[in-house]
């Protein structure tokens, strides 16, 4: 019986990566900054956690010397084990761009090797044509925003006036993506996908990667939060992808988390939803007992990035990582004869690091299940040895891109 279970910590990069400096992030390193900070006393935080970062199980599976093998440097304040219980490796982003479908489109087997579409920095970076074009075809009397901005702050900045006026608040990031965000209940929810839906569209000819509904609720820009009803519309991956390979030998996809959304619901068999990390695992767990022989349960725990990485939250980042990591007993737990299971990532979002941003990082590969012989896996050319060794998991057809590790 094989199955396999892939995890996507989002934005726990690693260090390391040998193109940083050609996106600026020279020296960005999600965990090495995050455990430094926590060693120095800088990740303590009342009532939610203090000291060292702490991650024995994944340590025990090799975390620590994955990291090492990405920058060459030890984990401030953390100890790796005199062997690890997995196979461990860093895996180097060969795709361009650093956001998530590029990462997540490679980890399947699908390297990003074209450029996407991107906005002008700063204000009013949205071409007045398509605002145009989009007022007339969503009926919507204007927008706010239009500009590149973090989600919580410009919904503090705009919430209230978007309330008050019902136009949608509009923004961007350096990734490939344009973001709005409404109100569930003033401006509605199916109104907002719907005019998402309408963007998408709009947006696929200067390929924009993805077109993002962010919904939030509350009366005040301090009571303002956004929910968990976020969607993300995506283009779909250029060629076929693990998820598809899973699908066409007969096995099922069981996508957890914004999956689905990521790969625009290609391959995808069933989903599986959660608001916040917690939720998410459990609901990773409920897939685990359903998945049969062939089958692949594909996970991506949102938090990391979107809570803590972006908001530059180093104690929060590091709390949610110590969470995640008293989990992994559950998850293996719950394996049998011929599991497999990989935890990764698809980019680096540096608390430390200026900006709000994602980081170009290297990525941590920890595989372990009861066959899996521990030892290093070194340092991967490219995220697609993922996608690959699990298709000679699973016996699917090799892909152009990757060489297994299994």
């Amino acid at each position: 019986m094989a199955r396999a279970f892939l995890y996507v910590l989002d934005s726990f990069g690693i260090g390391g990566a040998p193109d940083a400096r050609a996106y600026g992030d020279l020296g960005a390193d999600t965990l090495g900054h995050i455990a430094e900070f926590c060693a120095a006393g800088l990740g303590d935080r009342d009532g939610l956690r203090s000291g060292p970062l702490a991650l024995p199980n994944m340590a025990a599976l090799g975390l620590l010397d994955a990291a090492r093998l990405a920058t060459g440097n030890a984990a401030a304040g953390m100890t790796p084990p005199e062997r690890p219980l997995g196979l461990y490796g860093a895996a180097s982003e060969v795709s361009r761009g650093k956001d998530t479908p590029s990462g997540h489109w490679e980890i399947a087997g699908t390297p990003v090797m074209f450029d996407w579409g991107y906005f002008a920095d700063g204000e009013n970076c949205f071409p007045e044509d398509l605002l145009a074009t989009i007022y007339r075809e969503a009926d919507i009397p204007g927008s706010l925003g239009n500009c590149h901005a973090s989600g919580t702050e410009i919904i503090k900045r705009f919430g209230q006036e978007h309330v008050w006026t019902r136009k949608p608040i509009f923004y961007t990031s350096t990734d490939s993506v344009f973001q709005i965000a409404a109100h569930e209940y003033h401006f509605g929810l199916d109104r907002l996908m719907k005019l998402c839906a309408v963007v998408r569209e709009l947006t696929y000819d200067l390929n924009i990667g993805r077109v993002i509904a962010r919904p939030f609720t509350g009366e005040t820009a301090e009571t303002f939060k956004r929910t968990a009803n976020r969607r993300d519309f995506s283009i779909e991956p250029p060629e076929p992808t693990l998820l598809d390979r899973v699908e066409e030998a007969g096995g099922s996809v069981h996508a957890v988390g914004k999956i689905s959304d990521i790969f625009a619901g290609k391959g995808v068999t069933k989903l599986y939803k959660g608001d916040g990390n917690a939720a998410l695992v459990d609901a990773s767990l409920k897939a685990i007992g359903e998945a049969r022989s062939g089958d692949l349960v594909f996970t991506n725990l949102v938090d990391f990035d979107m809570l803590y990485g972006h908001r530059r939250d180093v104690p929060g980042y590091a709390a949610a990582l110590e969470a995640f990591d008293a989990r992994i007993h559950d998850i293996a737990e719950r394996l049998r004869p011929g599991d497999v299971v990989v935890l990764t990532a698809d980019h680096g979002c540096d608390p430390t690091w200026r900006g709000s941003d994602h980081t170009r990082e290297r990525v941590p590969v920890l595989v372990f299940g009861p066959g899996i012989v521990p030892g290093s896996l070194g340092v991967r050319d490219t995220f697609a040895d993922i996608a690959q060794s699990i298709a000679t998991h699973l016996g699917l057809a090799p892909f152009n891109n990757g060489r297994s590790f299994l």
